[in-house]
Parts: C-alpha cells; sequence; structure tokens
C-alpha cells in the first residue's frame, strides 16, 4: 500500500477530532459571549449571551484590615449557545470559578472576568456560576468625579453602585438591562451591622462575629444593590398599609434625621396615591457618614443619604422606587426617565403641600429665576434625551428639563389624563426595563387626540432653550 494512502485518511481522522473536541463533541457550536452590550455611555457594562435570574452573595469583611471575602452563587438563563462567558468585576482576587459544580477555566483582563465552563452552554438553559474571591475593594471614580464602588466610611464601608460601582464588590452583569433577585449574607465583627436591600431574613452571633442576611425577591438591577456596614441606629415601623418601614442611623445622624426620617409613611401614603402602588415589599432608609458620597442615591427599598436627608431629596429618592428602580432604564441614555420622574415628584410634593406648584417651579427654572443652586443656562445644555457623554448622564438637562418634559405632557393633556399615564406607565413597566422611545409611544397611545411632535422635538430631543408656550 503507497504511503500516502494512510497519512492522508489519517490527517483527515486528525482533523475531523479536533473539531468534534473544539465545539465540545456533542454538536453545539458554541460562542463566546460579547463583552459588554453596547450601552452607548459605558460599552464595556453589562456582558452579552446570557440573563442573570438570581444572586446569591455570601461575604466577611471586617474594617481593620478593609479585606472582603466572598462566594458568589450566580443563576443565569444562555441566550445563546455559549463556549465562554464574562462577568464584571473590577480589582479582587479570583480563587475559584464553577460553572454547573465542575471547575471552569477562567481569566482576567481590566474588568472582565471570562469564564470558559467544561462544557458548553445551551440556548435557553439555565445555569449557575459560582466565583470565590477576596482582596480590598476598590473605589471607582466616574467620569463625573463622583466617587462609587467600595466607600470606606468612619467605622465600616458603604457599597453604591450607580453607574459602574457594584463591580468593585461583586462579579455580575452589571448594567441596568439585566436585574435579579438577590441574597446577601454579610459577617461582620460583633457590634457592627450589615444593612442590605429587602427583608432581613435572619441574624446570629457566633464567636464573635455576626452574619446578617438579606433577602431580595423582587428584581433588582445591580446598580442599585447595597450593602452598608457599621454602627446604625436601627427603626422598624410599618407605613399606613402595613408596609415594613426599615430605617438604619448611623448614630452621629440621629437627631439631625430623625424628623425627616418619620415622615416616610405620610410620603410612601402620598406616592401611592399619585403614582400606583408601590413595586416592593418593604422601604426605608440609610443614613450615614460617607465623606466620599456627596449624593443620596435610591437603592432599592432602602435609599442611602451620606448624611441627614431634607424632606425633598427623601421625596425624590422614594420616587425613583416607581421611576428607577421599578421601572428601570434600558440604557444609560435613558436616565432622564429615572431624574425627570423623581425631580417631577419633588415638584408635586411642593404643590400638594402649601409650596410653589409644578407650574410655578416650571416658569422659574425657564425665568432663569429658581431658587435651585444651579445655573439655569445649564438646564438647556442639551436635551435630556441625548446627553452628550458620560460625564454628563447626571446633569441638570436630566433632572430639571427631564421634569419639564413630564410638565408639557401634563400641560397638553390636563391632569386626569396625566395621572392616569404616570401610573400607567409604572404599572406597565413594573419590575421591567423601558426606553424612551417606549415612554413616548405610551403617552401618544394614551392620548391619542393630542399631538406631542412639538414637545418630543423641541423639550426632549431639542437643543437650546426651547420656545414657551
Amino acid at each position: 500500500m503507497p504511503r500516502s494512502s494512510v497519512t492522508v485518511p489519517f490527517a483527515l481522522a486528525l482533523a475531523l477530532v479536533a473539531g468534534l473536541t473544539a465545539c465540545g463533541g456533542d454538536g453545539v457550536h458554541g460562542k463566546p459571549g460579547a463583552a459588554g452590550v453596547g450601552d452607548p455611555y459605558f460599552p464595556k457594562m453589562g456582558n452579552g449571551g446570557y440573563d442573570v435570574t438570581h444572586y446569591g452573595l455570601t461575604l466577611s469583611y471586617d474594617p481593620r484590615d478593609k479585606r472582603l471575602t466572598g462566594t458568589a452563587e450566580i443563576t443565569a438563563r444562555a441566550l445563546e449557545d455559549l463556549s465562554a462567558f464574562r462577568l464584571d468585576l473590577l480589582g479582587l482576587d479570583v480563587s475559584d470559578v464553577t460553572v454547573e459544580g465542575r471547575g471552569a477555566r477562567w481569566n482576567r483582563a481590566g474588568q472582565e472576568l471570562t469564564v470558559r465552563p467544561h462544557d458548553d452552554l445551551d440556548k435557553g438553559e439555565t445555569f449557575s456560576t459560582r466565583v470565590r474571591y477576596s482582596g480590598i475593594p476598590r473605589t471607582i471614580t466616574d467620569a463625573d468625579s463622583s466617587k462609587e464602588g467600595w466607600l470606606r466610611t468612619a467605622d465600616g464601608a458603604l457599597a453604591l453602585g450607580e453607574p459602574t460601582g457594584s463591580m468593585a464588590w461583586f462579579p455580575g452583569d452589571h448594567h441596568p438591562s439585566d436585574k435579579a433577585s438577590y441574597d446577601v449574607r454579610i459577617t461582620v465583627p460583633k457590634g457592627l451591622q450589615a444593612v442590605s436591600n429587602g427583608e432581613l431574613t435572619s441574624e446570629s452571633t457566633t464567636g464573635g462575629r455576626t452574619t446578617y442576611a438579606w433577602h431580595t425577591a423582587e428584581p433588582m438591577a445591580s446598580y442599585v444593590a447595597t450593602l452598608a456596614i457599621g454602627r446604625y441606629d436601627v427603626t422598624r415601623s410599618t407605613a399606613k398599609n402595613g408596609l415594613p418601614v426599615y430605617t438604619a442611623v448611623d448614630p452621629t445622624q440621629k437627631q439631625a434625621s430623625g424628623k425627616v426620617l418619620g415622615k416616610i409613611p405620610e410620603i410612601m401614603d402620598w406616592a401611592e396615591y399619585n403614582f400606583g402602588p408601590y413595586p416592593f415589599s418593604s422601604t426605608g432608609a440609610i443614613v450615614d457618614r460617607a465623606d466620599d458620597a456627596g449624593y443620596a442615591l435610591e437603592t432599592q427599598t432602602r435609599p442611602v443619604f451620606p448624611g441627614a436627608p431634607d424632606t425633598r431629596t427623601l421625596v425624590h429618592e422614594l420616587a425613583h422606587q416607581w421611576f428607577g428602580d421599578s421601572v428601570t432604564p434600558r440604557s444609560w441614555r435613558d436616565m432622564w426617565l429615572n431624574e425627570g420622574f423623581a425631580t417631577y415628584a419633588e415638584w408635586l410634593w411642593q404643590e400638594d403641600h402649601d409650596g410653589d406648584s409644578a407650574e410655578e417651579i416650571f416658569n422659574a427654572l425657564y425665568e432663569g429665576d429658581y431658587y435651585e443652586p444651579v445655573d439655569s443656562s445649564e438646564i438647556w445644555a442639551f436635551p435630556p434625551a441625548d446627553p452628550p457623554g458620560a460625564a454628563q448622564i447626571s446633569d441638570p438637562p436630566v433632572y430639571y428639563r427631564g421634569a419639564m418634559v413630564l410638565h408639557k405632557i401634563r400641560q397638553l393633556v390636563g391632569d386626569d389624563t396625566f395621572y392616569d399615564i404616570v401610573q400607567g406607565w409604572a404599572a406597565t413597566r413594573r419590575h421591567a426595563n423601558a426606553d424612551t422611545a417606549g415612554f413616548t409611544a405610551y403617552v401618544e397611545k394614551a392620548a391619542p387626540d393630542k399631538d406631542f411632535s412639538g414637545i418630543w422635538k423641541n423639550w426632549l430631543y431639542g437643543k437650546g432653550k426651547p420656545s414657551h408656550p
């Protein structure tokens, strides 16, 4: 038999075996999931190819050595055939990764943790990933110079996530378009408390360390997940409808915060009347001393304040529970759907509590006479639905001009239809994601006899100061 008649079939056989090995040997031709979901301002945030349904975080932290130790159990569903997928995790040292209980290969590149399962994942398959990690979590400085991630406080730490900070303390799909339920177990030295989102399901102390278990059943975007560690005065109460209210206040802020936080039941009753049923199973607040955080944040069920809040700020952050936390933006370009609604809630609160009417506030802003500590010219720097970059997603046009868009809708349709729109929008997008195009379509369908084109063109997307009226 000639030599070539043996080597050619043998080479073909080797190639066939190699091809079967590359695709898992079972006919699945998976590919790596995308790094990032293509957000216009944060293209590396989030990941393609899967949807997270649950995070189970088991954490331990001691403020003395500033070291965080964690295990993340992530349950997800594959949206395509996957040979690999990515998680967002900045800093921290990964020691072990498993997928479906089997060791997985992994590597790090910047904020991307790439995981290669032992076997390809089929489209539609639900799978679990466990990541063990530890280290000293980072504080992240945003494009707008604000700080987030893991912020150390005088007696502990505070984790804040908007827009990219959550990847500093746990691995995940860190984009608002992917929401999930959470269980957070955190162990701290005895004498400290640990407060997170949702409901406290257990608290136990052993060997000089206390473990707190928190459960969030409703879907939550990771940027509104929080963890506060320190010494707090905790108050438990209920709103008029029996809704549990849990507040944790740094003792130095207790006296200044008490009167305002005592209004939470009243504010929640008012908000439900205006915005519809509250979308979560508890509410409250965290007031801490966080020198690096010069802002309040609408962390789900339990907004965070870096000091004693005033009533308007509390109203703003509680309104976010409907607009931002339950109805969550599909991308960071849709930020005005969060901040415009929450800012307009402030105006409505003032209108209903012997303050200026929303119309008076609108006119004062337009004329440059508003008393807010903001240069009125900044409001017209760009359209609220199209910030020029990541550094501007929390700038005045997103808040104030966003609220002005809502007031223009109210002027056009009248109060009855306006509140139908507000409540209907919160109800139809409850626990889901939404974008600006979806909102404008919803408004037009709710009032088909009205022409909104001028509002969209001039107030929502137009450059410069629109003519008025």
